[in-house]
């Protein structure tokens, strides 16, 4: 081979080296899509199992499952998170990873983020509401419930000195009126027969009234649960417990055919603790109403612990309102009798 062949044969292999070094790299950044985000693939899947093995967090140490059931929506905060590490990590592996916590978050709770449930008329506006013992404006929450326009108005957490504020706000509005302890309630129609429940307190908290409206008498509970505590003994629930029993017990045995369950039950819907009031009934949030409608605490809501309740009634719609000044929010539904 002559000196020029030879000078020709190296310039052409100076050429092939980068472009196979190109091709290289290439595949390298190719593969390292799927070699790379593996520590974000594996929080995923951390996220992952609190949301599908919930039920069996037991409640033997500090009520621990019913604390994860109270605020188990905000696990799945952690998703977009995670999902804009992958965006910006460029990993496959995270992505498909993502997808198991998202297809179980979305499987539980994407009914709630569906638009246009419930619908058609309604014959009955209710509205419920925890006032809030310390509430420093009662005046201004008795004029803002008004002007929800609500059929029946159940109150819970009523002082004795708020209670007259509220009877003298109402009772150009509400004719019908019965008070128990410190919950309250307030209707358009006539009460026919009202009781104190007994649900385990010294005081009143709960209460029974049959409410005849123009389409037939309703069975009407109002009730404020006992508080849940969180501390250095966990979540400390057991009276609570203990008064969902009772009320669910009497609540069961009722006779009337439509029943409506309102108050603050300190507890969601997932709460296990809950199941022995909410068999048999049907929450309007979740037949009629769009997302979580989370009420407390009212500045910054991060759960429903307040609700409506219904058995042998239709909810065509459901809603919660702004802040009235009290701790809690007030939740309101439309039914059909």
């Amino acid at each position: 081979m002559s000196d020029r062949q030879t000078a020709v044969s190296r310039r052409d292999s100076g050429r092939r080296k980068p472009s196979t070094g190109r091709a290289a790299a290439r595949r390298d950044r190719k593969g390292g899509k799927w070699r790379r985000g593996w520590f974000i693939a594996v929080l995923a899947i951390l996220v992952a199992v609190p949301l599908l093995f919930h039920r069996h967090v037991p409640n033997s140490i500090g009520n621990l499952g019913s604390l994860l059931d109270t605020f188990l929506p905000w696990v799945g905060v952690a998703i977009p998170v995670l999902a804009l590490a992958a965006i910006l990590r460029r990993s496959a592996t995270a992505g498909v990873a993502l997808l198991i916590p998202t297809v179980i978050w979305g499987f539980m709770y994407g009914n709630l983020l569906v638009p246009g449930k419930g619908g058609g008329p309604h014959d009955l506006r209710v509205l419920s509401h925890n006032v809030d013992a310390a509430n420093k404006d009662p005046q201004r929450t008795a004029q803002e419930l008004i002007a929800a326009d609500a059929d029946i108005v159940a109150l819970e957490e009523i002082t004795p000195a708020d209670l007259k504020i509220y009877k003298a706000q109402f009772a150009s509005v509400y004719p019908h009126v019965v008070a128990r302890g410190t919950v309250a309630l307030w209707s358009k129609f006539p009460v026919e027969e009202s009781r104190s429940v007994d649900v385990g307190f010294a005081w009143t908290r709960a209460l029974r009234a049959e409410v005849a409206t123009p389409e037939g008498k309703v069975a009407v509970y109002v009730a404020h649960l006992a508080s849940v505590r969180i501390g250095t003994s966990g979540f400390t629930s057991n009276q609570r417990n203990d008064t969902i029993k009772q009320l669910g017990q009497q609540i069961a045995g009722e006779k009337l055919a439509g029943v409506i369950v309102m108050g603050d039950f300190n507890g969601t819907a997932n709460d296990r603790s809950l199941a022995p009031l909410t068999v048999g009934l049907r929450s309007a949030q979740g037949v009629a109403g769009y997302g979580f409608g989370f009420t407390w605490p009212s500045d910054f809501p991060m759960a429903r612990i307040d609700h409506i309740l219904v058995r042998g009634v239709t909810p065509t719609k459901a809603w919660v309102m702004k802040s009235t000044g009290s701790d809690h929010r007030p939740v309101v539904a439309e039914l059909r009798i």
